[in-house]
C-alpha cells in the first residue's frame, strides 16, 4: 500500500511540474510580443533577425515530435508546451515575414522550408527505426541538443553584464521564468525517469542561476522597452 502511495505521489508530482512548466513556457513564448508591436506599429522589421523564431520553431517542431506516444510514451505536457510555441513561432514568422524588406523575405521563406525540411527528414527517418528505444534515443538526442543549445543561447549577456556591470541586458523577470521553466521540467523528466528531460533542463537549471545570480551582482539599471524587445527576441528565443 505503502509502494502504491509513493508511486502516486510521484505521479501527482510530474504531472503538477509539467503543468507549472507548461505555464512558465508559455510566458516565454509571449515575450516577443513587445517586438511584433514594435514591428506592425513601425511596418518595418528594421534590425530586428528573424533567426531566433527560425531556430525556435525547429526546437519546438523536435521536442514535440519526441513527446508523440511514437517516440516516448506518457508525454502529453512535453507535446502540449511544444504545439503552443511551434503555433506561436509560426505567427512570430508570418508577421516578421509580412514586414520585412524583399531580400528579407526569401531569406526567412528559405530558412523556413529548411527547418521543415530538416524536420521532415528527422520524422520520416526515426519511423524508419523498428526498435522503439533505438527510435527514442535517436530523437531524444537530437531534442537535448537543441534544448541545451537553446539554454546556453544568453551566454553573451551574461558576458555584457560582467563587462558593463550592468543587467540592463538580460531583464530580471524573463531570466525567472526561464529558471523556473527549467526547474519545472527538470522535476518532470526526473520523476518520470526520462534523461532526454531532465538532463537538458537540469543544465538549463544551472545556466539560469547563473543568470540570476549576475542579476544580484549586476548594478541595476533602467532599460527601455524597445531594447528589452531587442534582448528578449534575440537571446531567449
Amino acid at each position: 500500500m505503502s509502494l502504491f502511495v509513493a508511486c502516486s505521489i510521484c505521479e501527482v508530482g510530474k504531472d503538477a511540474a509539467g503543468v507549472a512548466g507548461n505555464i512558465f513556457a508559455f510566458g516565454l513564448f509571449l515575450s516577443p510580443i513587445p517586438t511584433f508591436r514594435r514591428i506592425v506599429r513601425n511596418g518595418s522589421t528594421e534590425m530586428f533577425s528573424g533567426l531566433p523564431y527560425i531556430y525556435s520553431l525547429m526546437n519546438c517542431l523536435i521536442c514535440l515530435w519526441y513527446g508523440t506516444p511514437l517516440i516516448s510514451p506518457d508525454n502529453l505536457l512535453i507535446t502540449t508546451v511544444n504545439s503552443i510555441g511551434a503555433a506561436f513561432q509560426f505567427v512570430y514568422i508570418i508577421l516578421f515575414w509580412m514586414h520585412a524588406e524583399n531580400a528579407k523575405k526569401v531569406r526567412i521563406l528559405g530558412l523556413l522550408l529548411v527547418v521543415l525540411g530538416i524536420f521532415t527528414i528527422i520524422l520520416v527517418g526515426s519511423l524508419q527505426v523498428s526498435d522503439s528505444n533505438t527510435r527514442r534515443a535517436f530523437v531524444g538526442f537530437l531534442s537535448c541538443a537543441s534544448l541545451i543549445s537553446m539554454f546556453a543561447s544568453p551566454l553573451f549577456v551574461i558576458n555584457l553584464v560582467i563587462q558593463t556591470q550592468s543587467v540592463e541586458f538580460m531583464p530580471f523577470y524573463l531570466s525567472l521564468s526561464t529558471f523556473l521553466m527549467s526547474v519545472s521540467f527538470f522535476l518532470y523528466g526526473f520523476l518520470s525517469g526520462d534523461a532526454f528531460v531532465y538532463v537538458p533542463n537540469g543544465i538549463g537549471t544551472l545556466l539560469g542561476m547563473i543568470q540570476l545570480c549576475c542579476q544580484n551582482e549586476g548594478k541595476y539599471t533602467c532599460y527601455d522597452q524597445d531594447l528589452w524587445s531587442f534582448t528578449v527576441s534575440e537571446v531567449v528565443l
